[in-house]
């Protein structure tokens, strides 16, 4: 062999080895924020053929977040720091994570930790954020490198609201819920969000739907069109829900947290999702606070909360 197949043979080598040390390593443990979400509007406009409800919802994350921490393990496991909460297929943080590992044909386990700060069965999506943050958790853990398009395919197996928590922070939802087309996130905004401790089920709200209902979605557009002005007042006067007509009689004490935060001096009040949080908006994040310590007398849970711009999930 010739002195100059050797030095190409060489430098071949040394090469390989270099472009191996510039490509980015699988973490070993990975720790994230999973935000909650509110409805700035969410209407019912029709039954579908199949069933489910065609909705029009404004989607926004907010900074209530629980932490998922995830870690390379030879199974899946999961514990949580909510006593009540299923730690088997009935959570939704397995079954993604089985899911993924399922999908992408790989024999990978994970030590998945939740540490629960968004209440249970709220209307706040913190299930659906646990969901996609479990996806997106693993996807880097496990060194899939899937991108978010295929990530979203599993998603919406998983729950109407998954695939948004893919996304940025502020989105329209149509169809279900999980066709969604990004809106700009400039306009931050302060909340404050009320839980009265008490769950209430989705599809028991959703089964009160009268039968024939039918609406348009011109309490979306008016939203749309208030967040483009960046105008709080405007937003806060368009805010709606149309689940909340059906759920406030089986949970009479949404009326009175609305009435609570709208009294204490919130610019507009609405229930989020199917219940039975309710959030108010504030001028300032220092009103929201104050707002929060009033409310937090009647013996309700109350956080004063800002909007989310970016990815609604964030390593930290």
């Amino acid at each position: 062999m010739s002195k100059t197949s050797v030095d190409r043979s060489e430098k071949r080598v040394v090469l390989f080895f270099a472009l191996l040390k510039q490509r980015p390593r699988s973490p070993s443990r990975l720790v994230l924020r999973t935000p909650a979400k509110v409805n700035l509007a969410l209407e019912v406009l029709r039954k579908r053929p199949d069933g489910y409800h065609e909705l029009s919802t404004v989607l926004q994350a907010v900074d209530l977040c629980d932490r998922l921490t995830v870690e390379t393990a030879d199974t899946i496991t999961l514990e949580t720091s909510e006593p009540g909460l299923p730690t088997d297929e009935r959570n939704l943080v397995v079954r993604a994570a089985r899911m993924l590992r399922d999908a992408a044909g790989v024999d990978r386990g994970a030590r998945i930790r939740l540490e629960k700060r968004i209440p249970l069965a709220a209307g706040l999506g913190g299930g659906s954020s646990d969901a996609a943050a479990t996806l997106w958790g693993l996807n880097r853990l496990w060194g899939l490198r899937w991108k978010r398009e295929r990530l979203v395919e599993l998603a919406v197996a998983l729950g109407m609201d998954v695939p948004f928590f893919l996304g940025r922070g502020r989105a329209l939802g149509t169809g279900r819920g999980e066709v969604l087309r990004p809106l700009p996130s400039v306009g931050g905004y302060a909340l404050v969000l009320v839980n009265p401790g008490v769950p209430l089920s989705t599809q028991e709200v959703y089964g009160r739907v009268p039968p024939g209902w039918q609406a348009e979605p011109e309490g979306t557009k008016r939203v749309v069109e208030a967040l483009r002005t960046r105008n709080v007042a405007k937003l806060a006067a368009a805010l709606t829900n149309h689940l909340e007509r059906w759920a406030e009689p089986a949970m009479p004490v949404i009326g009175r947290m609305k009435a609570a935060l709208l009294a204490a001096g919130t610019l507009g009040a609405v229930m989020s999702g199917s219940g039975p949080t309710v959030f108010g908006m504030a001028r300032s994040l220092d009103q929201a606070q104050q707002i929060q310590r009033r409310v937090n007398r009647a013996g309700w849970a109350a956080w004063a909360v800002r909007t989310n711009s970016g990815a609604a999930i964030r390593a930290i």
